[in-house]
């Protein structure tokens, strides 16, 4: 019984300590640097941000956020993410000279407080079908309403101003400056970088889930989270210019495969290029009408080796992918961000044709090349003597074990000279000595 009792006297000990040496630390202040379109692999990094800032007992969450915008459906996720949050989020649009644009503009919006460095903008957040076009006057009013509606809870607090600032983003495109936005209520801080951010926030009082908290982030202990290498490379294969270059690499060496099966290096290559091309594919706003020009173009350089015009359906071929990746890419209202470099459409296209063109060269210079066969073959081909007596003896010549003679006039051939076959006679060759 005394065991016990000096047990559980240990383990409420062990807990009261536990307990002053958390009040007593250093607050810790977690943060994120959110560079690029707002697409699934940048949540992952934002939602393991948070749930590494709940675990920590983070006295704040600050993302430093440089972003063009993206999608939608994402955005809503990271807002709704944010909003859960235990631990108070600090959007700050930085460094100079970012932009918190579209989604972005939104997701600020949505932070328990929000800040932004000088030189820096925001706005710009009407929405844009999935397919990178202008939605029709009723999905467009539907979509508005629908981002007014998921950003006023937030905004509203911040006065009548915010509101209009934000609607008019929404509404009208409308972009500010980081002054404008803290002129009109938007944004809490315009703050020169971190260290100046967080000596705003000491004593700043944000509205969370259970009530007000006054945030303590004097000699707060700063902890980066970096994104990691898969949440980088996904983010990096929804850039259309990545995209674009793994599905024609992926599709040329299927068809190389094919062409001439047995192989294992060119199908495995293709393989995977096409299924991190699909999962771009999957996440750009595409308009999937131009693979089917990506197809026509891949029928005709194959059908171009068999046509008696050679070199016609190429071209063709080469314009028609050209065409297809721009109408897959590149469709009105698509964002800049979102478009694929025009000039490498270009020159992916030309190099596919020039390579289409060469292996048509080659394979029609094979098929109209006369066959080689019997002893003419053999005449220039070099071997090793085996065995050689005087004028005769034997040689191998590719593997080969033949009967030869001596040719007249060249130098004495013994057992491992070189020689090389001058003329073949029936089942003899002459040869001479190299």
């Amino acid at each position: 019984m005394r065991i016990r009792r000096i047990i559980l006297l240990l383990f409420i000990a062990f807990a009261a300590f536990q307990s002053v040496v958390a009040q007593t630390r250093d607050p810790i202040a977690v943060v994120l640097t959110a560079d690029g379109p707002i697409m699934p692999p940048l949540r992952d990094y934002l939602r393991r941000g948070i749930e590494t800032a709940n675990q920590r007992n983070a006295e704040v969450l600050v993302i430093q956020l440089n972003t063009p915008g993206g999608s939608v459906t994402t955005m809503l996720e990271i807002m709704a993410d944010i909003r859960a949050s235990e631990v108070p989020v600090v959007v700050y649009v930085a460094p100079r000279n970012a932009i918190a644009a579209s989604a972005g503009a939104m997701i600020t919006m949505s932070g328990h407080a929000s800040a932004m460095a000088p030189e820096t903008s925001i706005g710009a957040a009407s929405p844009i079908s999935s397919s990178g076009e202008n939605l029709n006057s009723t999905a467009d009013t539907k979509a508005k309403e629908i981002i007014k509606a998921s950003i006023r809870p937030f905004v509203t607090p911040r006065g009548e101003k915010a509101v209009e600032l934000a609607e008019a983003m929404i509404n009208d495109a409308k972009a500010v400056t980081a002054e404008e936005a803290l002129e009109t209520g938007l944004i809490d801080f315009v703050s020169d970088d971190l260290e100046d951010l967080l000596q705003s926030l000491d004593g700043f009082t944000v509205q969370m889930e259970e009530g007000p908290r006054t945030l303590n982030t004097a000699d707060i202990e700063v902890q980066s989270l970096n994104i990691s290498f898969i949440e980088q490379l996904l983010l990096m294969l929804t850039d259309p210019n990545i995209s674009f270059l793994l599905l024609a690499i992926g599709v040329q060496a299927v068809l190389i495969e094919l062409s001439s099966p047995g192989g294992w290096v060119a199908g495995f290559i293709g393989a995977v290029c096409l299924t991190l091309a699909v999962y771009g594919l999957g996440v750009l706003p595409v308009n999937l009408f131009g693979v089917i020009f990506l197809i026509i173009a891949f029928v005709l350089f194959v059908l171009d080796i068999k046509a008696p015009t050679h070199g016609a359906l190429t071209t063709a071929g080469v314009a028609s992918f050209i065409v297809g990746a721009l109408v897959l890419f590149n469709s009105p209202g698509t964002p800049e961000f979102q478009r694929v470099s025009v000039p490498l459409v270009i020159g992916t296209g030309i190099f596919i044709g020039l390579l289409f063109f060469g292996i048509m060269m080659i394979a029609l210079r094979t098929l109209h090349k006369p066959a080689q066969m019997g002893g003419g073959s053999f005449i220039g081909k070099t071997g090793t003597a085996k065995m050689f007596e005087g004028e005769a003896g034997q040689v191998q010549v590719e593997s080969e074990l033949w009967s030869a003679d001596k040719a007249p006039g060249t130098d004495e051939i013994r057992k491992g000279d070189k020689i090389e076959v001058v003329e073949v006679r029936g089942l003899r060759l002459i040869v001479k000595k190299k």
